[in-house]
């Protein structure tokens, strides 16, 4: 219904015109039926149809009301004021004056448009009670009173119109505004889950990878010697490919939309495990780690874990087989985490210097990011995070995270 209504609404030029003729007819034919067989002053015919021509241009001129209402409204008025300055005949030759206010008050720019209004209605309100004062018979002035009020409703029914219109144009802004700002929120929420996720298959891949490539290595060195060790280093790289496929698959499942398969989020109560297995790859782990007061937030508590995941994973491809110093100290509003190793056993410290340019897991062609994805996690929840080398050639990562997640400082 409202897809035929608007292919049978006419255009709007084409209604401009319509009601600019309708106006003009109704002025003259209204004025011609009211003076029949009454004695007027001077009638429509006088001074070269003068009074027609009056009536013709206050009402034509509304074809180009809403391109230019302030003109339109001034011609109009000055219609008015030569018309009833002359003493024409009194009838409906006001109904384009009426239409002119009302346009200049709805599509006008408000205070301007308003005081246009104002100032005119009151030089017409003034002129037409001088024109009217011998009129006769007396009565007949409540016609130029009700011109004056009728000019005053009009411009409020205009204001009235362009102040709604006005109010809804602010409205849908503020929708449009507001349906940006989710989608803005929305694609950032998206944008944090994804680095989420890619650091946590980072840390994961990157630690379950070290450990392999350690085993490996023992497994072809001791194969032929000692099938027993070559056995339990077999035995290490599957248990830490299962558990790399299991976190792996807990990770990703957040893609997914059922739970089937997902487990939860590692956190400090592994972190014998995480140990188990670095001694495993051959590092000598000494583990200082109280229990905390109170349970950590789960956020602090993964965020802990990949810590000393990403931390120990670095010794074992940068260092080897070395001593390394893994302390957790919880404070009442801040977890300080400190994992420091003495660098290699033979040499002058190996890699420390490339690890404290910022990367820790460096490879042949390029930069990793395990500081800077330890540094993020960190920033994320308000704490901060130190990794720099050490005197005797060993490296130390000090990672500070508040109890209560602040967020990111970035």
């Amino acid at each position: 219904m409202e897809h035929r209504a608007a292919s049978l609404r006419l255009p709007v030029p084409a209604q401009e015109v319509s009601l600019a003729v309708f106006i003009t007819v109704m002025q003259i034919q209204g004025t011609i039926i009211r003076t029949t067989g009454e004695v007027v002053q001077r009638p429509l015919t006088d001074l070269g149809n003068l009074g027609f021509a009056l009536l013709a241009l206050n009402g034509l001129i509304l074809t180009v009301r809403r391109r230019w209402p302030v003109p339109v409204f001034v011609i109009a008025g000055l219609a008015s004021l030569v018309y009833y300055g002359l003493d024409f005949p009194d009838g409906p030759g006001w109904l384009g004056l009426f239409v002119a206010l009302y346009t200049l008050a709805a599509y006008g720019d408000g205070r301007r448009s308003l005081l246009i209004a104002g100032v005119g209605t009151a030089v017409l309100a003034v002129w037409w009670l001088v024109a009217a004062a011998d009129i006769q018979p007396h009565a007949a002035i409540g016609w130029v009173y009700f011109r004056i009020g009728a000019s005053v409703m009009s411009v409020a029914l205009g204001e009235s119109v362009r102040s709604r219109r006005v109010i809804a144009a602010e409205a849908e802004a503020r929708a449009e505004l507001a349906e940006r700002t989710r989608e803005d929120e929305a694609r950032a929420r998206v944008d944090a889950e994804r680095l989420r996720i890619a650091r946590e298959v980072h840390d994961t891949v990157a630690h379950a990878i070290a450990i392999i490539n350690v085993q490996s290595g023992v497994t072809a060195h001791v194969l032929d010697k000692r099938p027993e060790q070559a056995r339990a280093a077999l035995q290490a790289i599957e248990q830490t490919s299962s558990r790399a496929l299991r976190e792996m698959r807990a990770i990703l499942g957040v893609l997914r939309d059922d739970d089937d398969g997902r487990a939860p989020h590692p956190g400090l109560e592994q972190i014998g495990e995480l140990t188990a297995k670095a001694r495993d790859a051959g590092l000598d782990v000494t583990l200082e780690a109280p229990s905390p007061a109170t349970p950590l937030p789960s956020a602090v508590d993964s965020a802990a874990y990949r810590i000393l995941q990403e931390s120990i994973t670095n010794v074992i491809r940068h260092v080897g087989p070395t001593r390394v110093t893994v302390a957790l100290n919880p404070g009442v509003d801040i977890l300080e985490i400190r994992v420091a190793d003495e660098g290699r056993r033979t040499g002058s410290g190996g890699d420390s210097a490339s690890r404290a340019a910022g990367d820790g897991t460096d490879t042949p062609g390029g930069a990793g990011r395990g500081i800077l994805g330890m540094r993020e996690r960190c920033q994320l929840l308000g704490g901060d995070l130190d990794a720099k080398p050490t005197p005797g050639g060993g490296f130390e990562v000090t990672a500070r995270l508040p109890l209560v997640p602040t967020g990111s400082r970035l």
